[in-house]
């Protein structure tokens, strides 16, 4: 697919967007062949990546917005969720044959860096839980913003999507920086033993919607 130009992507009187279009390539994967677009983002310089299957345009775009996760989507770590959480969302774009996984870099640890990140996880397996490790660190439980994903998909020309997500903030933040989210799809995978106690507390005091672990 080819990428809207920004000019029309922005209303006349709105807001420069917050992103620019770097390029884009065939990406082929385990989950079949997508095509990779990069961003830069005009203030920060920090580049994200979308990924898209088919012509994912227009209303009701199957999406998911993934924050990065050094630990989990590429060590493997069983600590959290995530690299499972984006293994499942390529596979589902994948089964329908169209939509967008949009990969925010700078947002390790819910923004707190990988630095903090590994701090908080010494906190954890001292007793802490995810939020109280942050508090204790004088860090924000979660630092990460989705306006710039919004222009993501703007540039993109998705107007609404279908969010896989199990958290109703995602989907708060991208309808406030104006992209509709018209259902919001849940997105668990299976809890083990070295994360339950994680995603508990993701659903007790975050309000993830998850079941009990």
């Amino acid at each position: 697919m080819s990428l809207m130009p920004p000019d029309s992507a922005v209303a006349p009187g709105t807001r420069a967007l917050r992103v620019e279009a770097v390029g884009s390539a065939r990406l082929p994967t385990a989950h079949g062949e997508f095509v990779a677009h990069a961003f830069r983002d005009r203030s920060s310089g920090i580049e994200h990546l979308a990924l898209t299957m088919g012509s994912p345009s227009g209303d009701g775009v199957l999406a998911r917005m993934h924050s990065e996760c050094l630990t989990g989507d590429v060590l493997g770590s069983r600590r959290c969720d995530c690299g499972e959480q984006l293994d499942l969302a390529l596979q589902r774009i994948a089964e329908q044959g169209c939509g967008v996984l949009l990969y925010l870099r700078g947002q390790e640890g819910r923004g707190i860096g990988i630095g903090h990140k590994i701090q908080a996880y010494a906190l954890q397996d001292s007793g802490l839980d995810t939020v109280a490790a942050n508090v204790a660190l004088g860090l924000p439980v979660d630092a990460r913003r989705y306006d710039f994903a919004a222009d993501m998909l703007r540039l993109l020309g998705v107007r609404s999507v279908r969010l896989m997500s199990n958290n109703p903030d995602k989907k708060v933040a991208l309808e406030a920086a104006g992209i509709p989210v018209t259902e919001l799809l849940l997105h668990a995978v299976p809890p083990h033993a070295d994360n339950r106690a994680y995603l508990q507390t993701k659903r007790t005091r975050m309000g993830h919607l998850l079941d009990p672990a």
